[in-house]
């Protein structure tokens, strides 16, 4: 992506373009043009150098941006002047330093590990809380889990197109409020339903993360690989998080109290503010916005405006255009859909292994909670094991894209991040198959303990592909395409976990594992089909075409930006000769 402000806005498919956007560079500092009178600036003739030299002639070398815009005009004093970032604009977060697009990355990290810790924490407590609250019906046993997974499918349908009008920043510190404050109300829970109520409210609260994170590793990121890199990162997040929670509630619960589990999260929570405090607001559209405040107060010109003030905001469109855009993506999008479907598949599996864990290793093997939990861990090493595939591969791409004549396969979008699920989907339904048919009293703990781990690897690649792929494809619409793939999966994570003892009380473990198998190697095909479809795929998407027209024709208009730029600083450099 270009770093032009148009090409940040995030517009629906089909809406007409706001006029030029435009800014010259004086000693680094912007000023910015009407966009009507930047159209005639555009051509190349003679009158562009009257301009320029105008400009040259009249600059004000002290504070070039506290100028009155209008003196820049083409004598339409009525007209609007539209901020945009510039070819070397530090303000635009594609030109952050380095360091701080790895505090982003950090705090993001920081940010999902809170979240989806919370989402697993009270499973290794489930018989504790029973006993405190007499609460004896496995279908409420397992709601302080499936309850904190609908606020999962509620949040991000409502907050991550928000973060696509009014900021990721705002969006994330609202919710995360929120969270602290009903995580509290958890561990103060005076009764049964109070407890579901708020682990509901902190779901709500949580599901920002899960959502968004992709979206601002998007705004940093122009950059293919890194982009991948990061949201590895934020993938590993999300698979350690419900890792943890297990393990830390298996001990605390019957060690401690089960209210101690909950006042351990809040002081993760606590250690985690100080970084989203700091986060700097990484949306290109509302920087510009702010922006264009600020000059409006400095310069008193209320026809300073960003690209996004000149779009119709109002509450219609807010309803029907930006908190509908991740439904219509997942119902009308194939790439979103799919990678739903089997996102939400391996999502729900994942969260059955909360409750049928206990069966499998309590019952089989006479595991305590703790134990149980520590079972998990071998999930966390596979995704070990899969970053470092992730990485591999990407520096296999990245070889073979930098050759003298790139093999033709390297230059496939659909190559650069599908062949990790082609391999991901055969290794889970191995691990799935291992685990059922070896988890029997003849048989030593420790081989289904070791089946654990290609599932592992497998759940973390097939993440990594899929949403690396989606991300790639929809670019500044990422967050809402996140949203509708983290509301679609909670709904299954939500359902599954309901069907787990009962399916592994009537199949047995085998052929519960069985059956899980067999609807994961039936999923295992969308990735094989991306690869041969993708192309026509995308080509046939109303985001992905729009989406492609508006980086175009952004390219077209920032290189005659820039190439302007040059040749004004030229004119300076010559004047300052003679």
């Amino acid at each position: 992506m270009s770093t032009s402000a148009d090409d940040l806005q995030a517009r629906e498919p089909g809406k007409n373009k706001t006029a030029g956007t435009h800014a010259e560079i004086i000693h680094g500092s912007p000023v910015y043009i009407d966009a009507k009178a930047s159209k005639d600036a555009e051509l190349p003739n003679a009158e562009n150098k009257d301009d320029a030299e105008k400009l040259a002639d009249s600059r004000d070398t002290s504070s070039p941006v506290s100028r009155t815009p209008s003196e820049h005009q083409d004598g339409d004093d009525d007209g609007q002047i539209i901020v945009s970032f510039t070819e070397h604009d530090s303000t635009s977060p594609f030109n952050w330093p380095r360091s701080k697009k790895l505090y982003v990355v950090f705090t993001g990290m920081a940010m999902v590990i809170n979240s989806t810790l919370g989402s697993a924490l009270p499973s290794g407590a489930t018989g504790v809380v029973a006993e405190y609250f007499d609460v004896h019906q496995q279908e409420l046993l397992v709601l302080p889990v499936s309850i904190y997974l609908i606020g999962y499918i509620l949040g991000p349908l409502i907050f991550a197109p928000l973060s696509e009008s009014y900021g990721r920043k705002i969006v994330m510190i609202c919710t995360f409020v929120m969270f602290t404050i009903f995580v509290m109300a958890t561990a103060l829970s005076p009764n049964f339903a109070s407890l579901i109520i708020f682990r509901l409210l902190a779901g709500i609260g949580a599901s920002t993360p899960v959502s968004v994170i992709g979206g601002i590793y998007a705004d940093i990121y122009n950059n293919q690989r890194a982009r991948g890199v990061a949201i590895t990162a934020f993938m590993a997040g999300t698979t350690w998080g419900p890792l943890l929670g297990p393990l830390i509630s298996g001990f605390v619960s019957v060690g401690i109290s089960w209210r101690w589990v909950y006042w351990i999260e809040l002081i993760i929570v606590g250690c985690t503010w100080p970084l989203l405090i700091f986060l700097p607001e990484t949306y290109g559209p509302v920087i510009l916005r702010q922006r264009a405040k600020k000059m409006r107060e400095e310069t008193g010109n209320a026809n300073i405006v960003a690209p996004t003030e000149l779009e119709k905001q109002d509450l219609w469109q807010l309803v029907t255009v930006v908190l509908t855009r991740p439904i219509r993506m997942f119902l009308f999008e194939a790439i979103v859909f799919c990678s739903s479907l089997y996102l939400a598949l391996e999502y729900g599996i994942f969260y059955i292994f909360f409750q049928a864990f206990n069966p499998i290793f309590a019952g089989t093997y006479g595991f305590n909670p703790g134990e149980v939990g520590m079972a998990f861990i071998p999930i966390g090493v596979g995704s070990v094991i899969a970053g470092g595939i992730y990485l591999w591969w990407d520096d296999c791409v990245f070889k073979a894209r930098g050759k003298s004549t790139p093999p033709a396969w390297s230059q496939k979008e659909e190559f650069i991040r599908l062949p990790l699920a082609c391999l991901a989907g055969p290794l889970l339904v191995i691990s799935l198959f291992w685990l059922g048919w070896t988890a029997r009293p003849d048989i030593h703990w420790i081989v289904p303990i070791l089946s654990i781990a290609p599932f592992g690897v497998g759940f973390l690649l097939i993440f990594m592909a899929l949403i690396n792929y989606v991300v790639d494809a929809y670019e500044i619409y990422a967050a809402s395409a996140m949203g509708a793939m983290s509301a679609s999966r909670s709904i299954v994570g939500v359902v599954l976990p309901f069907a787990a003892k009962p399916l592994y009380a009537r199949l047995g473990v085998d052929w519960a594992c069985t059956l899980l198998a067999i609807l994961s190697a039936l999923m295992c095909l969308i990735p094989f089909v991306f690869i041969k479809y993708g192309e026509k795929i995308r080509a046939n998407s109303k985001f992905c075409q729009e989406l492609k027209q508006k980086k175009a024709e952004n390219e077209e208009k920032q290189s005659q930006l820039w190439e302007r730029q040059r040749s004004q600083q030229a004119l300076e450099d010559l004047e300052k000769g003679v």
